[in-house]
This record gives C-alpha cells, sequence and structure tokens, in this order.
C-alpha cells in the first residue's frame, strides 16, 4: 500500500556474481561466496514482531529489481528506490562495473524482501538485523500511489531513473 516501507534483508548480488565468476572461471580476487543461508530465524523474528506485513518475497531470479516490478505490477503501486540505501558489497559492485551488469538485477539467495506498513518500519528492520545474516538490512525503499505498476530509483546523483524489466537475461540462468 502507498506509504509503505520497502525493506532488503542484506547485500545484494553475492550469489548471482560468485556462481557466474565460478562458472566462467573468471578468477575475481575477491572474498565473494554465496550468500546462501536459512531465512528461518529471520522470519521467525519478524513475524513476532511485527503485527502487519504486507509482502515477503525472496529477490532470487532476476534480483531485487524484477521482484519489486513484479510486486510493483501484480499490487498496482509504484516503489521509489533509494540508491544510497541498498546495499551492495565492494566487491560485488566492482564485479558488476568490470562485467557491465547492473547488481540491482543479480541473483541473490539467503535474502529477502518484506514490504510493511511504514509504522511498522523500525521494528521489522531491528528484528531483521538482530537475526543471523540479518546484520546489513536496510530500507531501500517506499511504496508510493505514482507511477502505479513502475519501480523507479533515485539515484546518488539525486535523479531519477526507472527500474525497469530487463528485455532480456541479463546472464544466464544460474540456479
Amino acid at each position: 500500500q502507498p506509504g509503505d516501507a520497502v525493506i532488503c534483508s542484506g547485500s545484494i548480488g553475492a550469489h548471482g556474481i560468485t556462481i557466474l565468476s565460478a562458472r566462467e572461471s573468471l578468477g575475481f580476487e575477491t572474498n565473494l561466496k554465496s550468500d546462501t543461508v536459512s531465512l528461518n530465524n529471520m522470519l521467525s523474528r519478524l513475524l513476532k514482531n511485527i503485527e502487519e506485513v504486507h509482502v515477503l518475497r525472496d529477490p532470487t531470479r532476476g534480483g531485487l529489481a524484477t521482484t519489486l516490478n513484479e510486486i510493483a505490477a501484480q499490487s498496482d503501486v509504484g516503489i521509489m528506490l533509494n540508491e544510497a540505501s541498498i546495499p551492495v558489497h565492494s566487491d560485488v559492485a566492482q564485479a558488476c562495473e568490470f562485467l557491465g551488469l547492473d547488481p540491482l538485477y543479480v541473483a541473490n539467495e539467503g535474502k529477502l524482501i518484506a514490504i510493511v506498513p511504514e509504522d511498522e518500519a523500525e521494528a521489522c528492520l531491528a528484528a531483521m538485523k538482530s537475526a543471523p545474516h540479518g546484520e546489513e538490512s536496510a530500507i531501500v525503499g517506499t511504496v508510493t500511489d505514482e507511477a502505479r505498476g513502475y519501480v523507479q530509483m533515485t539515484t546518488l546523483m539525486g535523479g531519477v531513473r526507472m527500474v525497469d524489466w530487463l528485455n532480456a537475461d541479463q546472464l544466464p540462468r544460474i540456479c
């Protein structure tokens, strides 16, 4: 619903870049590893502490951008992301830049997106951060009644851009 907060449970893209690097023998000299983890502890804490959760989704295939586009289209709402708030490890960002990929579309494992009423956002964030593997959880955007069916993002430069559906797979399916 408009006014809801969009929360991601941690940094994005590590799984996809790790698998792509290993499969294609890219040999990135980083500490990247897949972020595959069980989310049952985080979900249990979240559901015990939050009265109203509107959406819970995993941003696996197609990453954060595709998942949020699906939610915006299905719910007939707009979503406005804040690029500065989206956690992306520097190793992932650098690999994506080198490969010409956008980390918003890179696959994730062990991550979840929660969309909750604005007045539940801080409690939701605290519950997620207190769980194992949730330390990097962040409020990454809000649901709006503008640009219904679309995801937009306030960029680091202060502009606004569309975070559109990809016309084709950004990279071969990894899972």
